[in-house]
């Protein structure tokens, strides 16, 4: 275990945080809100400090291999969210340490569950550093560790592999820097573009850039206490739009930005992705017909707008989908375990691992039925290798077993089933509203510290995609032979 590059790139991890706080500091300037602004300068002179630190001497054996590229993933997202806390708890905002973290590795983990009643008391600064962390952790704080940072030889692929999600990582240009480099640029014109467009179309300048971070990372978090509801429908929609298109695989984008249309409207994975928002928002809209006084329009409009929430795992909300009939719920709930694209911003299990499950109990009844038929599984009109199929098994099996345990711990705190179970749900597939006492009018403060720290362990996990946290974990990985 090369211990030294493992603390060289933690290093300049907190460096980029430092960095990062300066535009939220800017903010509480602008606002004339100088108790944010002092709280997130000390963070920041803290993170840079300790950062400075560890990095004046990079180490002179740098190489590092699957392991330590696990290792550093998962230690970075906790170092980043343990000082990420700090401005909620100096600022005394959120004054407990523990409902700080989680209230941040929400923020980075782009899943938008929240301990707090009301929003609009943490201040301008300290409501930006909230949704701008959905924004640097969207796309990967390592991904853009990796943009700034070459950190030589062949190894970054080590990291964006363990950072990135879906069933599988490649690389879209020859070098791994260069490779983040281009998906960072599609995420920031991006989120330009959406900022842009909605505050041309009636938000204020603030509203627009938090609203434009939490639809990048596709992450939860409002910044006023109504949610989304005080917005108009032509906002709401084109909110619903922003998250949809930022569930894409961002490989796609790639694609048409290099003009291969054919091969950008091949993608199998995006057309179910697409099929799958059509069809729930139209069953939807008819299943609470009634409930919407018969009014069609209305009652698609709101149907898309959580469907495209849910399926995205952003978890914005125009209205209270907790009243909705249980076809509707239950529909809602498939959305939260599918998630959007792998390669996205957005978290679930990915669309192209329930494509390949669904392929593989389809080639498995074709054997049973003829045995000596022979059949391989394809994806993207490519042959997937059998350790394709074998790690989305494997991903499958941690999932259920991850997802029972954590369940189980949190059942202690006396909620019914359907709110311990979709809290599990919403925090582990990176939703943030769930159903019961966490549905999207509640939130998370009800539960124990132990209960909060399970949710804010299966927030890390889902977006790391398990491994990084079950390697981390795993005692093997710093003792005996590797």
């Amino acid at each position: 275990m090369n211990i030294n590059m493992i603390i060289y790139v933690l290093g300049w991890v907190l460096k980029l945080e430092a960095g990062l706080m300066l535009l939220p500091m800017l903010c509480a300037l602008i606002y004339k809100e100088l108790w944010a602004f002092s709280a997130l300068g000390i963070s920041a002179l803290l993170s840079l400090f300790i950062g400075t630190i560890v990095t004046l001497r990079k180490p002179k054996k740098i190489a590092y291999y699957v392991k330590e590229g696990f290792v550093i993933c998962a230690l970075s997202w906790i170092v980043l969210s343990l000082i990420g806390a700090l401005p909620f708890y100096i600022a005394g905002t959120i004054p407990h340490y523990i409902d700080a973290v989680f209230e941040i590795v929400s923020g980075f983990t782009t899943t938008g569950a929240s301990i707090l009643g009301e929003v609009e008391h943490l201040g301008k600064g300290l409501l930006f550093w909230r949704s701008f962390s959905h924004w640097v952790g969207g796309m990967g704080v390592l991904v853009l560790v990796l943009t700034i940072l070459p950190l030589g030889g062949g190894y970054n692929m080590m990291i964006m592999k363990a950072e990135s999600p879906g069933p599988a990582v490649s690389k879209i240009v020859p070098k791994v820097a260069d490779t983040a480099k281009a998906l960072y640029k599609i995420y920031f014109f991006m989120t330009i573009a959406w900022i842009f467009i909605f505050y041309i179309c009636g938000m204020d300048i603030f509203d627009a850039l938090c609203i434009a971070f939490g639809a990048a990372g596709t992450g939860g978090f409002a910044v006023r206490n109504s949610g989304m509801g005080d917005y108009s429908m032509f906002c709401q929609f084109l909110i619903t739009i922003s998250m949809i298109m930022y569930g894409v695989n961002f490989n796609v984008y790639y694609l048409i930005q290099k003009r291969k249309y054919k091969d950008a409207l091949g993608c199998e994975e995006a057309r179910v992705y697409f099929a799958i928002i059509i069809a729930s928002s139209i069953f939807i809209a008819f299943n609470i017909l009634k409930m919407c006084g018969g009014n069609l329009i209305y009652s698609l409009h709101h149907s898309f707008f959580t469907v495209a929430s849910l399926i995205t795992t952003t978890g914005f909300s125009t209205l209270d989908f907790n009243t909705w009939p249980q076809p509707s719920q239950m529909v809602l709930l498939f959305l939260m375990y599918c998630g959007a694209c792998a390669g996205s911003t957005g978290g679930g299990i990915k669309v192209s691992r329930v494509i390949i499950l669904f392929k593989e109990i389809g080639k498995d009844l074709l054997v049973l039925l003829h045995p000596e038929a022979v059949r391989h599984i394809r994806l993207e009109g490519k042959r997937l290798e059998h350790s394709v199929v074998r790690s989305v098994n494997c991903y499958l099996i941690m999932y259920v077993f991850i997802f029972l345990v954590s369940v189980f711990i949190i059942s202690f705190d006396k909620f019914d089933f359907v709110t311990n179970f979709s809290a599990v749900a919403a925090t582990f597939n990176n939703i943030g509203p769930g159903l019961g006492a966490v549905g999207p009018v509640c939130n998370y403060s009800e539960y124990s510290d132990l209960s909060k720290i399970i949710l804010t362990i299966d927030m890390l996990a889902g977006r790391l995609e398990i491994l990084p946290m079950m390697i981390l974990l795993l005692p093997k990985t710093w003792y005996g032979n590797n």
